[in-house]
């Protein structure tokens, strides 16, 4: 293990975006909790998906959780419960885990042997996950991995409130003519991200990203996307 809590947590703490926030935990999460495959997603105020960063994770994974293994896992209905980090083996009776739902219907399929799910809290609700699985002959989970996910959720959280509290405080007058959704593709077109890779990020096709450029060049009335993110720096850089 190459990255220490304390040196994750100094990274977090000083994240400038909420964007630059999910990237540094992604960059750096691995090594730490010794995974092969992880993800964060996050969700607006609605309770809809925001955002979802993933590595090590084949692409038909999402949409097979979504469909057949998000009903019934046993870990995301424990952390929606009590706002605490779980694991297979602490919500489940002993070796039940590969008989369950869960591993069976996705699990199984994916090589996930071992997962755990912190959570990411906001306003006394939860606004998203950090997800782990190990693959293969390793080892499971155990108290200690909780606490420390414990740790980084309460420092991801607090990092995420004070970045979100910046943004509203700052309101930007172009920015406000945007959807919560159309502000998140403004501040990947400002990384210099592709129409496919905002795709990507956000889980909607290249032709749903063209679109809303059209109509956020529409509200904001500019005709490029250099244009827009100058119109959009202050908000942007908050």
């Amino acid at each position: 293990m190459t990255v220490s809590l304390q040196s994750l947590f100094h990274e977090m703490a000083n994240a400038p975006t909420a964007e630059a926030l999910r990237f540094r935990v992604m960059d750096n999460i691995s090594d730490y909790f010794g995974v092969q495959r992880w993800g964060i997603s996050l969700l607006d105020n609605n309770g809809r998906l925001m955002s979802f960063d993933a590595q090590g994770v084949a692409d038909t994974f999402a949409q097979r959780y979504q469909r057949w293994g998000l009903p019934v896992d046993p870990v995301l209905k424990y952390v929606l419960q009590y706002h605490a980090p779980a694991h297979e083996a602490l919500v489940l009776p002993k070796d039940t885990w590969q008989r369950s739902e869960l591993y069976q219907r996705c699990c199984s399929t994916y090589d996930h042997e071992h997962i755990m799910t912190g959570p990411i809290v906001g306003q006394g609700q939860l606004i998203g996950t950090v997800n782990f699985a190990r693959v293969g002959n390793v080892s499971a989970f155990n108290q200690q991995d909780l606490l420390n996910l414990g740790a980084v959720c309460t420092h991801f959280s607090a990092r995420l409130a004070e970045l979100r509290h910046q943004y509203s405080a700052t309101p930007n007058q172009y920015a406000q003519r945007l959807t919560l959704r159309e502000r998140q593709i403004a501040n990947l077109v400002a990384q210099g991200l592709t129409n496919p890779e905002i795709g990507q990020q956000l889980w909607i096709s290249r032709n749903s990203v063209k679109q809303a450029l059209k109509r956020m060049f529409r509200k904001l009335g500019v005709s490029s996307r250099t244009e827009m993110v100058a119109k959009l720096c202050e908000t942007l850089d908050s």
